[in-house]
């Protein structure tokens, strides 16, 4: 079965928060770039590294004009948005990118080879 393809508008914020409004098909990929001073001019300048709204579409027409709509938006009502969504700005992508931790059971069938049917 595929899987559904999903499309993002975020927003991204400096510890100042200055803001940038973006679009894309790679949410966490996209936030790590920015993170990596790698995602544009603007972002590098203004060291804005920080996830703090997002939205998801199924249809990238939708994402793109939701885009264009929000970056036309006054300061104010992006500050709303994200208030509402995030009203103490936590970066929502903080852990990404790191090393994940596996922890495993030390009573797991796995680790022990048994089949569920053994038990």
């Amino acid at each position: 079965m595929a899987r559904e393809r999903r499309y993002y508008v975020y927003i991204m914020a400096s510890k100042s928060r200055v803001l940038y409004v973006g679009m894309t098909g790679f949410l966490m990929a996209r936030v790590l770039r920015h993170r990596a001073s790698e995602g544009g001019a603007f972002t590098r300048k203004y060291r804005v590294h920080r996830l703090v709204y997002y939205r998801s579409f199924q249809n990238v027409g939708d994402a793109i004009a939701c885009e264009g709509e929000v970056k036309k938006w006054r300061r104010e009502k992006k500050l709303a948005l994200i208030c509402s969504e995030n009203p103490t700005w936590e970066d929502l992508s903080a852990g990404w990118g790191e090393a994940a931790v596996m922890r495993v059971s030390a009573n797991s069938r796995f680790l022990t080879g048994l089949s569920p049917e053994s038990e």
